[in-house]
């Protein structure tokens, strides 16, 4: 059985910086890719950044230079640090993996979710 937790979300003003982070565990034999979506209110859920297991990054037009990912792999964590926010990054933020679990097959693993607010 696997499960992704994420913490960091929380209250900002303009300009401030979150970083976010997810863990996964359980039965996991390998991790390939991480990502990070958000769903803003009223829109629908959106891919912000994304990190292959060669750590080749790749972020949505709107958050970068402003947003980083990253990933530790000895402990099954994605992290996403968020600076220069706006308002218009007020979501509810989700990591996902695409893994294999220990006798399993490889499918996408999604979080619960944490929310992101900024204020103006």
């Amino acid at each position: 059985q696997v499960q992704l937790v994420e913490s960091g979300g929380g209250l900002v003003q303009a300009g401030g910086s979150l970083r976010l982070s997810c863990a996964a565990s359980g039965s996991i034999f390998s991790i390939n890719v991480m990502s990070w979506y958000r769903q803003p209110p009223g829109k629908q859920r959106e891919l912000v950044a994304s990190i292959t297991g060669g750590s080749s990054t790749n972020y949505a037009d709107s958050v970068k230079g402003r947003f980083t990912i990253s990933r530790d792999n000895t402990k099954n964590t994605v992290y996403l640090q968020m600076n220069s926010l706006k308002p218009e990054d007020t979501a509810v933020y989700y990591c996902q993996m695409f893994l294999q679990a220990t006798f399993g097959y490889w499918d996408n693993y999604w979080g619960q979710g944490t929310q992101v607010t900024v204020s103006s």
